[in-house]
């Protein structure tokens, strides 16, 4: 098992940036993925950004170039640098981890991006 915590969400101006944190409650280097999802009012929750512990990363087409994933295993934390931000980007962040079968989700952060 693992708790997952998310931080770093708040509003900021089109074209502005926020680093997202997700503190796991144990050692990740063991988890195989890791992720930042998002769900904005009435729509679907969807995937942002995921990463292997490889480091291996894949992003949805709408934050490729703008958004870069990381994690850092010392600190059992994952990142969602956000750059050049849009209004559409605002959204409840979303953490992720898969632990073999099973799926564990952070409380999530709001991001709100103003025009």
């Amino acid at each position: 098992q693992v708790q997952l915590v998310e931080s770093g969400g708040g509003l900021v101006q089109a074209g502005g940036s926020l680093r997202l944190s997700c503190a796991a409650s144990r050692n990740i280097v063991t988890i195989n993925s890791m992720g930042w999802y998002r769900q904005a009012p009435g729509k679907q929750r969807e995937l942002v950004a995921t990463i292997t512990k490889g480091l291996s990363t894949n992003y949805a087409d709408s934050v490729k170039g703008r958004f870069t994933i990381s994690r850092d295993n010392a600190k059992n934390t994952l990142y969602l640098q956000m750059n050049s931000l849009k209004p559409e980007d605002t959204a409840v962040y979303y953490c992720r981890a898969t632990i073999v079968w099973d799926i564990y989700w952070g409380q999530g952060t709001q991001v709100t991006v103003s025009s």
